[in-house]
């Protein structure tokens, strides 16, 4: 499907945002998101532990969902995953994952206090005002929410940034999407990603990446169910501006996103690939600039003209006497032509390299 002319032809007010203080996009860093989503399953300590173990991975932000069954859902939702039987109806899923708004006021406050950015999705206008009121500095808006207007036109009213997760949106919806936020002059990002649960590596679509960014002009990035740690870490050295992955604490845990999830020492090396690929990206490498400070180095792997046998002094050198030998630093092979035809002026062994002072100075 062609995009109309009108997306085609503006570009995005900027390429870069601030959440929080940090800025995503405009060549910074990859933005790192350990989403937790349900795998807390209802429990409020649970929830605290994913807090502790997303901030002592070097994430950038730890992001739940916020639910309220009775806002968004009805007795005919089915489940996605089949769960142990523990709730009767998706409805009543969704119930058991709810919290407070205290609650949630205190997971806010304890992702502050560990250095991170707290995100959730909402998924109903009142979960919106919920998080408002905790006063969340962005709005992530999850791939189901494809078409829910209503939800995005409330999100984009506040003006805060906007992640958007294309999973199962068509082409002409994001567009929608992207026309809305930019009539409003709101920041945005955009993800790809495939909603499947575990999504496999050949749906993944990296590609898709680029081509959001070449499209859209905006910040980009990878929202990843596939459960690898390799789709992040290929998203991170692709130049993703947004990385967001699900994580467990185990593998073991129950839930329906274990097997979309990272565990957080994956998690960790997805981090650790943020901060090297950003340390290597800082610091562009001039080669000429390079080879001047490797001299010594290159003097090691070099090669000099060494004999290639015992001669004495006042041998006429010829090019068959010559062979070219580790290190450097004495006569290098391009003089070859200049050493021919002169007289040795000492005894030289093939264990040593010649130097210049082994040969006859011709002006004496």
């Amino acid at each position: 499907m062609e995009h109309p002319a009108s997306i085609t032809a503006t570009a995005a007010s900027g390429t870069g945002f601030d959440i929080a203080g940090r800025n995503v996009g405009a060549s910074s860093p990859a933005f790192i998101i350990a989403e937790v989503a349900q795998a807390h399953d209802g429990s409020f300590g649970m929830a605290h532990a994913f807090i502790d173990a997303a901030a002592d991975a070097g994430a950038d932000a730890v992001k739940f969902q916020t639910h309220l069954a009775a806002e968004e859902s009805t007795l005919d939702e089915p489940f996605r995953v089949q769960l142990s039987g523990q709730d009767r109806t998706r409805f009543d899923y969704w119930r058991r994952m709810e919290f407070s708004l205290a609650q949630w006021q205190a997971l806010a406050s304890h992702a502050k206090e560990r250095g991170l950015i707290f995100l959730s999705s909402a998924f109903s206008l009142a979960a919106i005002d919920v998080l408002k009121e905790i006063g969340v500095p962005a709005w992530k808006i999850g791939s189901g929410e494809f078409g829910a207007t209503n939800l995005w036109e409330a999100i984009a009213a506040t003006g805060l940034p906007i992640l958007f997760s294309t999973g199962m949106a068509s082409r002409a919806e994001i567009d929608q999407a992207v026309t809305l936020f930019r009539s409003g002059g709101v920041p945005y990002a955009l993800l790809q990603c495939t909603s499947a649960y575990p999504s496999p590596l050949e749906q993944v679509g990296l590609n898709v990446i680029d081509e959001l960014r070449a499209h859209y002009h905006c910040p980009v990035g990878l929202s990843d169910h596939s459960g690898s740690v390799f789709p992040g870490l290929a998203a991170v050295a692709r130049g993703a501006d947004i990385v967001e992955v699900h994580v467990v604490l185990h593998r073991k845990m129950f839930g329906p996103d274990v097997g979309s999830s990272l565990t957080f020492e994956e998690l960790r090396m997805l981090c650790a690939m943020r901060d090297a690929v950003a340390t290597m990206n800082a610091h562009p490498v001039d080669k000429d600039s390079m080879a001047e400070r490797l001299q010594a180095t290159r003097a090691i792997f070099g090669r000099s003209l060494a004999p290639a046998s015992h001669l004495r002094a006042g041998t006429v050198l010829t090019e068959a006497m010559l062979v070219p030998k580790k290190p450097g630093g004495g006569i290098p092979p391009e003089a070859l032509d200049q050493i021919t035809g002169r007289r040795l002026a000492r005894d030289v062994s093939p264990d040593h390299i010649l130097r210049w002072s082994d040969i006859e100075d011709q002006s004496a």
